[in-house]
C-alpha cells in the first residue's frame, strides 16, 4: 500500500521531501535565465559590438550542447556526493559565466562565458531532476514535471525586469547583475538540499511497476530497452521542435503574425500571443502529464499525447491560415510536446532503479542534444516558403512514436522489470539465507 509521508524510526526525523522538491524548482527556475533570457541580450551586444549575429548566437549553441550533453556526469556527481556539492559547485559556475559575459571584449570570452554557464546549468537541471525522481518514487511522473516546469516558470517570473534593466543601464550591467544574484541565490539554496534516505519503509513506494533493480549508466546503456526509449526521446523531441521552433517564420509566411489579437482585454501581435500561450501550455503539461502517468502508466499516456501532437502539427498545416486556428493548434501542439521532460525522466527511473537515477536520466536527456541536431533539417523540406513537408514529416514521426511506445516499448519494458525483480527477489532470499544461517551457526 502506497505511503504518503515517509516513515522513519523513532527518534529520527527526515526532511520533508515536498520542501526538497520547493528548493529544486526554484532553483531550476533560477538558473533557466540562461537559456530564456537569452534573447534579450542578443540585439543589445549586436548593436554595441558589431560582433555579426551569426557569432553571438554561436555562444547559446555552445551553452546548449554543453549544458545537455554534460548532464550524465554531472548525474554520476550526484548519485555520488549527493545533491548540495553538485548545485553549489553549479551555482557558482552559472553565475560566473553571465559575469564573463559582462566583461566578453571579445566572442571568444564570451564563447568561454557560454561553456562555463553551459556547466552550470546541466549540473543544477540534471540534480534537481534526479533529485525529484529520488525523493518521489510514488509520485516520479509528476514531481519530474513540476521540476522541469520550474525551469521555464523562472524566465517568466523575471525576463521583464532583466529587460528593464538592458534597456535602463545597459545589458553589461544586467549580465554582472543577475548572474551574481541568481548565483549567489542557488547556491545558498543548495545548503538545504539532501540525498533521500533510499531504505524499505522509509520511502513510499511505486503506484505502477517498477524495477527494484538499480542499474548504473553503463549497464543502462547495454540493454535494447534503453536506445528505444533514447529514440523514441529523439524522435518525438526533434518532431516538435521543428514545428515549434519556426512558430515565427511560419507565422509571417501565413501573413498572420502582426494582426491585432486581443484575449482578456490585452491586444498583442499575434504571434507575440501565440508564443506567450504556447510557453503557458508547454509548462502546464509537465506536471499535468507526470501526474497522468502516475496513474494510468507511462506508455498509455506517451500513446495519447504523442499522437495529439502529430494531429496538432496537421491541423496546424490545414487551417493554421485563419488566425484563431493558428493560435489553438500552436497551442495544442506545445501542450502535447513538453511533457517529454518529464514522462522521460520518470520512466527511465522506473526502468533501472532510483539509487542511479541522475546518471542515468541525464544520459536519457542527452537525446534532446541529438534531436537539435536534426532540426535544422526542417529548412531542407521548406519550398517556396510552403511549409507541408514540415508538418507532415514532423507529424509522421510523432504519431509513430506513440504507436511504437504502446505497442512496442511496454511490452518490453515490462519483461525486462519482471526480469531485473525477479533477479533481484532471488538475490534477496538467497542473502536471507545465508544470514539465517549464519543465525543458526552462530546459536
Amino acid at each position: 500500500m502506497t505511503q504518503e509521508k515517509a516513515v522513519a524510526p523513532a527518534g529520527v526525523r527526515y526532511p520533508n521531501r515536498w520542501m526538497q522538491l520547493i528548493i529544486g524548482i526554484i532553483c531550476m527556475g533560477l538558473v533557466a535565465n540562461l537559456q530564456y533570457a537569452w534573447t534579450l541580450f542578443v540585439s543589445p551586444m549586436e548593436a554595441k559590438n558589431h560582433w555579426g549575429l551569426p557569432g553571438i548566437q554561436l555562444a547559446f549553441s555552445i551553452f546548449i550542447v554543453v549544458e545537455t550533453w554534460l548532464v550524465p556526469i554531472e548525474g554520476w556527481a550526484v548519485d555520488k556526493f549527493g545533491p548540495r556539492p553538485v548545485v553549489a559547485f553549479g551555482a557558482i559556475m552559472a553565475g560566473l559565466g553571465w559575469v564573463i559575459n559582462s566583461f566578453a571584449s571579445n566572442l571568444v570570452m564570451l564563447y568561454a562565458g557560454a561553456v562555463i554557464a553551459g556547466i552550470g546549468a546541466g549540473c543544477v537541471y540534471g540534480t534537481c531532476v534526479g533529485n525529484a525522481l529520488k525523493w518521489f518514487p510514488d509520485k516520479r511522473g509528476l514531481a519530474a514535471g513540476l521540476t522541469a516546469a520550474g525551469f521555464g516558470a523562472g524566465a517568466a517570473a523575471t525576463v521583464i525586469p532583466i529587460g528593464n534593466m538592458i534597456q535602463a543601464s545597459g545589458y553589461e550591467h544586467a549580465f554582472l547583475f543577475f548572474g551574481i544574484a541568481q548565483g549567489a541565490i542557488i547556491f545558498l539554496l543548495s545548503l538545504l538540499l539532501v540525498r533521500p534516505v533510499v531504505r524499505p519503509g522509509v520511502m513510499p513506494v511505486p503506484k505502477i511497476v517498477a524495477t527494484k533493480a538499480n542499474y548504473t549508466a553503463g549497464q543502462m546503456i547495454k540493454t535494447p530497452v534503453f536506445w528505444l526509449m533514447y529514440l523514441l526521446f529523439v524522435a518525438v523531441a526533434a518532431g516538435g521542435l521543428m514545428a515549434t521552433a519556426q512558430i515565427g517564420p511560419i507565422a509571417k509566411d501565413y501573413g498572420i503574425a502582426n494582426l491585432p489579437v486581443s484575449l482578456f482585454g490585452v491586444t498583442l501581435p499575434l504571434l507575440t500571443m501565440t508564443l506567450s500561450i504556447d510557453n503557458l501550455c508547454n509548462g502546464f503539461t509537465r506536471p499535468l502529464c507526470g501526474f497522468i502517468s502516475d496513474r494510468i502508466g507511462r506508455e498509455n499516456v506517451m500513446m495519447i499525447v504523442f499522437i495529439g501532437e502529430g494531429l496538432s502539427m496537421l491541423g496546424l498545416m490545414k487551417f493554421g491560415h485563419h488566425p484563431v486556428a493558428f493560435m489553438t493548434f500552436a497551442a495544442l501542439t506545445f501542450l502535447f510536446w513538453g511533457e517529454i521532460f518529464s514522462i522521460f525522466p520518470a520512466i527511465c527511473a522506473d526502468t533501472f532503479g532510483v539509487k542511479n537515477a541522475a546518471a542515468n536520466a541525464g544520459t536519457l536527456y542527452t537525446a534532446k542534444g541529438t534531436a537539435a541536431l536534426l532540426v535544422p533539417l526542417a529548412s531542407l523540406l521548406v519550398v517556396n516558403r510552403d511549409w507541408d513537408r514540415v508538418f507532415i514529416v514532423s507529424a509522421v514521426i510523432t504519431i509513430s512514436a506513440g504507436i511504437l511506445a504502446r505497442t512496442v516499448l511496454a511490452p518490453m519494458r515490462k519483461r525486462v522489470i519482471e526480469a531485473s525483480n525477479g533477479k533481484a527477489e532471488r538475490e534477496e532470499a538467497k542473502s536471507e539465507r545465508k544470514e539465517l544461517e549464519g543465525t543458526k551457526e552462530y546459536a
